[in-house]
């Protein structure tokens, strides 16, 4: 065969091979595209709280004993929700954070998405419908020692996302539980490990007491996870 049509073979086979690598290239982008546009928005929800047996150990270095007096609590003594940046409060980015594909308009306020309250399963759309739980409420920090915090310490427990102490779920639950602690109250069954270990490793984070009731109940969750 001639050298000259020899190498026009070999410069068609080149080119065709090009030509199908880039189709192929081009195919497979579309396609993670699609999936990317189909795909719902994570949920990233609470930062996840320490093992059932590392909650356990938690637990029992705590120091137990009656609460304290409630005596001169306010919730202002715990100021909230304060700027995170970007023009949103804390509020605003747990909702960002626990919700699926949530839009905001241009003060960071949530506009639409759809959130999973875990303390009682329901499903909800409407941001209004949710309150920010704080999982060791402020009035059981109060009892456990925050009394006698200082303003930053109490307005850093109040706004902590670093730990699982917030979290986004219905109103209703949230105002069933009040300020309750887990001898008093518990979510669903399905959310009572999370819930427990989540409790404890807030707990632990800032030195607070347990009082017997609520160590008792506590053990008596995480034994059974």
């Amino acid at each position: 065969m001639p050298r000259i049509r020899l190498s026009a073979l070999k410069a068609r086979f080149y080119a065709r091979r090009t030509r199908l690598a880039l189709a192929t290239s081009v195919a497979l982008a579309g396609l993670s595209a699609g999936l990317l546009a189909t795909a719902p928005t994570a949920q990233a929800a609470p930062p996840t709280p320490p093992s059932t047996s590392t909650a356990l150990y938690m637990l029992d270095v705590l120091t137990v004993d009656s609460e304290d007096s409630l005596s001169g609590y306010d919730r202002d003594l715990f100021p909230h929700w304060i700027s995170q940046g970007d023009n949103c409060n804390t509020r605003e980015v747990v909702l960002q954070r626990d919700g699926y594909n949530v839009t905001t308009d241009s003060e960071c306020r949530a506009t639409g998405g759809r959130w999973y309250s875990q303390y009682d399963g329901v499903t909800l759309y409407d941001s209004s419908d949710l309150d920010i739980d704080h999982v060791v409420p402020l009035a059981e920090a109060w009892r456990s020692g925050a009394h006698s915090w200082s303003y930053s310490k109490r307005r850093s427990f109040a706004n902590n996302l670093s730990a699982a102490q917030l979290i986004a779920v219905s109103a209703s639950s949230n105002r069933s539980k009040g300020d309750r602690d887990p001898s008093e109250w518990l979510p669903r069954s399905s959310y009572q490990c999370l819930y427990a270990r989540s409790w404890v490793w807030v707990k632990y984070n800032y030195y607070m007491k347990i009082d017997p009731a609520e160590k008792s109940a506590l053990r008596s969750v995480l034994n059974g996870c």
